[in-house]
């Protein structure tokens, strides 16, 4: 089972989503808009990938004043689900951050 983290709205994740899906694999998606990251998933999402997690060139993060950018990443991510660089895809242990044609 892979497990697709990302926006519904995102062409990104649809397009991730859509060719795994096209391989055969099972997809479970979880829009963090709708279901915002648990405190656990920020941890382990920031532990492999560290402030490459965090979207800086997003409308969110650009509509952010400055004392608010200042604020661990953890923080960010848990009051601004959209802040994640889309999507995190698990499969297993593996985890992978974005999605272009050599990921799949």
């Amino acid at each position: 089972m892979t497990q697709l983290f990302g926006l519904s709205t995102c062409d990104t994740c649809r397009k991730a989503r859509k060719s795994l899906e096209n391989a055969g694999v099972a997809v479970t998606f979880q829009d963090v808009r709708d279901t915002p990251l648990t405190p656990d998933q920020i941890a382990q999402f920031l532990s492999e990938f560290g402030e490459k997690l965090m979207n800086t060139r997003s409308t969110t993060w650009r509509g952010l004043d400055e004392a608010t950018r200042a604020l661990p990443p953890a923080d960010l991510l848990a009051a601004h689900p959209t802040l994640m660089k889309r999507p995190v895809i698990v499969t297993g242990d593996v985890k992978t951050l974005g999605w272009s044609e050599a990921t799949a």
